[in-house]
């Protein structure tokens, strides 16, 4: 991994009139286009100062902007966007770190990889009914995307795709990739929420 760098020093910093608090708070998707627009490039450069793998770094960017865009209505007032996204990664990106550090700590040390192994759970009959019922909603949520957008899921998610490798079999940029993927997860995660699976989607989402 590449050394730690500093914080950077962002919070201080005003937004301009493009990054409208109270449009995004609105649900404005134009006005976070824009904010998308501007702020990935910089965004991305600043998660591969803490990443070696540009695909984790470009998952991390766009685990930034589903996670703003999911928690828009409940900002505080006198938050500045770019901050609460370059905070955002940052954060994203030590917990990265962190669990790569843990993972080689236990492969290199047999005796502490042993001693945190634990016997995986038996399925209960409740927690496979459970499953299937969660499988069968995600694939019918699937199902509702617009095209563009499920097309993106299936070949990142389901089909381990990196975002450059998508955009070729799209057709499309990689920056558009990143915007499907960004409607697509946030649609996801708010419906798999409603039905009450907010662990399941997050665990989703995770692996």
């Amino acid at each position: 991994m590449p050394p730690l760098p500093p914080p950077l020093s962002v919070s201080s910093l005003p937004d301009p009139p493009l990054f409208d608090l109270a449009a995004v708070q609105a649900g404005d998707e134009g006005t976070f286009q824009a904010l998308f627009d501007a702020l990935y490039g910089p965004l991305l450069r600043y998660a591969q100062s803490y990443l070696d793998e540009p695909a984790a770094a470009e998952d991390l960017v766009q685990e930034a902007f589903v996670r703003l865009w999911d928690r828009r209505a409940s900002l505080p007032a006198d938050v500045t966007l770019s901050a609460y996204l370059y905070k955002t990664v940052r954060n994203l990106a030590l917990n990265v770190r962190r669990d790569r550090a843990t993972r080689e700590r236990l492969l290199e040390d047999p005796a502490a990889q042993e001693g945190a192994a634990t016997p995986a759970a038996v399925p209960q009959p409740d927690a496979e009914v459970e499953g299937e019922d969660l499988g069968g909603r995600l694939t019918g949520y699937l199902a509702d995307l617009p095209p563009r957008q499920r097309e993106a899921i299936q070949l990142s998610r389901f089909e381990g795709l990196t975002h450059h490798e998508v955009a070729v079999a799209m057709g499309c940029s990689p920056r558009t990739v990143n915007n499907h993927l960004v409607a697509a997860l946030s649609t996801l995660r708010r419906r798999l929420s409603e039905a009450g699976s907010l662990v399941a989607a997050v665990a989703w989402w995770l692996t």
